[in-house]
């Protein structure tokens, strides 16, 4: 497949369109494209524009202070970063050995609240409103508001779905945000037999809820053919973790990856031996690697995580409502694995469902209010956590030295594994609806909408719907400005006059 991301030289006749920042999405980031004298899309860039440093300064830090400080990553997951955190960090207390069955069930539970939540808010908050209404719908009804105006109940069940997963993780962790609870080499806390009766009381409903919102996902995208399956689709590899007899995991696993033809790549690799698999790649225009396979390189060797991927690479999944919702969901491209982005929300539903039975199972097994909650073991020097957050594979690896402080930090986020097929959907996107045409807010939105697909953490903050300016800007090859469209923060979209506008750009400063 072609590379989406080699560099266009400024020259002559050439239009840049910067969309800055990108909305409904957690963090920040810009899109830049490159349009020919033709207004035809040359080059299309995903810009991430926020520099974080967590790998710097956690270096020289205890170690048992790192799975709470890392969680500051995000507010929306900081569970899956805990979650990675404490699994890297079990080598620095039992080495080799495993945590408890208590322990490990008690992270298992709050690992699948934490990505119902997320899950749950992604897909009613964030992308139901261009699902429900239209890429187009106007920028005030476009969002949570507008659909519990005209579908209260189903904005209400939501909301709902993701309040329970952050129950769970406060009756946990003592907080819905960044509690504590996992720690290295098992938990801190047990369950009270008290709580566990509070998660049971409503995890049938909320069960039958997912299942609701799965057919609501399903059946738009069907109702969206063919443009919805047609939008964004591309061929790629796609990684995720699976058990020994390839069923999906979220908590636990090897790694698998599967070509677009759904054949192995590399399957059951040890996580350990990540960076013998994968590899960085860095460019000078955004604070984003892009990894890739080693043995592949980077034109051929990148992939997408997250649902879309767990749900095709997955042997089966092991609850019986979500096995046959990812039965139909692989029928529909007759057992290959479906590509289209949009697919994502589909994929994402028969996620969350999974995850709302998993919680339901966990809640009635004996051990999960055991009181044997910490392992021991011969401690090592280096250890690698991964699991499988809401948005796909997350990587967490560190190493200590004699002193027990950290001496080395590498994480790999879902998103950064996302970041080459993002530049891809926004090319594929901006070519196929903004050539030849004049800039409009919904053929902007198309952009976002691929975007917002992967659901992707720019940085570790999400931002209020209908607070975010947007402006792009044409620029002609001389670095005029030709045309201007701005969105303000109370939404309203503005085309100013631009006969008495001057000033100059250069394509080459498009740094983060």
């Amino acid at each position: 497949m072609p590379h989406p991301l080699e560099t266009a030289s400024s020259t002559d006749g050439l239009q840049r369109v910067v969309i800055e920042p990108v909305s409904r999405v957690e963090g920040h980031g810009k899109v830049t494209l490159l349009l020919d004298e033709h207004r035809k899309v040359r080059q299309a860039r995903l810009h991430i524009v926020e520099f974080r440093g967590f790998e710097r300064f956690i270096q020289g830090r205890p170690y048992w202070e790192v799975p709470t400080l890392v969680q500051r990553l995000c507010g929306i997951c900081p569970v899956s970063h805990l979650l990675a955190a404490s699994k890297a960090c079990d080598a620095f207390v039992i080495g080799s050995s495993r945590i408890t069955p208590t322990a490990e069930k008690l992270r298992r539970l709050l690992h699948h609240a934490q990505v119902l939540q997320s899950n749950a808010l992604h897909f009613f908050h964030l992308a139901s409103p261009d699902l429900l209404f239209g890429f187009d719908d106007a920028v005030p009804h476009r969002n949570i508001v507008g659909v519990l105006q005209d579908q209260r109940e189903l904005g209400l069940q939501g909301i709902r779905i993701r309040k329970y997963g952050q129950e769970v993780i406060r009756l946990l962790t003592g907080k819905r945000i960044h509690g504590t609870g996992s720690v290295p080499g098992g938990f801190n806390k047990g369950l009270s037999s008290s709580d566990r009766q509070l998660m049971l009381e409503d995890i049938g409903q909320i069960t039958d809820w997912c299942a609701a919102a799965l057919v609501l996902a399903r059946d738009l995208f069907f109702a969206g053919q063919p443009e919805q399956g047609e939008f964004a689709n591309f061929p790629s590899m796609f990684m995720s973790l699976v058990r020994p007899d390839g069923a999906g995991d979220l908590y636990d696993g090897a790694l698998r990856i599967n070509d677009a033809h759904g054949l192995h790549v590399v399957d059951h690799v040890d996580v350990h031996d990540y960076n013998k698999l994968l590899i960085e790649e860095v460019k000078p225009w955004t604070y984003m690697k892009f990894p890739f396979l080693r043995s592949l390189g980077p034109e051929h060797g990148w992939y997408r995580v997250g649902p879309l991927a767990r749900i095709n690479n997955a042997s089966y999944l092991d609850t019986p409502r979500a096995e046959a919702a990812r039965e139909e969901f692989k029928a529909w491209n007759h057992g290959k694995p479906v590509t289209a982005s949009l697919a994502q929300h589909w994929a994402r539903m028969i996620d969350m469902l999974h995850c709302a039975e998993t919680i339901e199972r966990l809640l009635g097994d004996p051990d999960i209010i055991g009181t044997d909650l910490m392992a021991k073991g011969t401690p090592l020097r280096e250890g690698i956590g991964v699991i499988e957050a809401p948005r796909g594979t997350l990587i967490h690896h560190y190493r200590i030295g004699e002193d027990e402080l950290i001496s080395h930090a590498n994480l790999i986020v879902s998103t950064t594994h996302n970041n080459t097929a993002m530049n891809e959907a926004v090319r594929q996107v901006a070519a196929t609806y903004f050539d030849g045409r004049e800039l409009s807010e919904g053929l902007l939105n198309h952009i976002e909408v691929a975007i917002r697909a992967y659901d992707p953490c720019l940085s570790c903050a999400t931002h209020a719907v209908g607070k975010m300016p947007l402006r792009v800007e044409l620029l002609d090859h001389q670095g005029r400005p030709v045309d201007l469209l701005l969105k303000h923060e109370d939404g309203q979209i503005e085309h100013p006059d631009m006969a008495h506008r001057t000033g100059a750009s250069n394509w080459e400063n498009t740094g983060p």
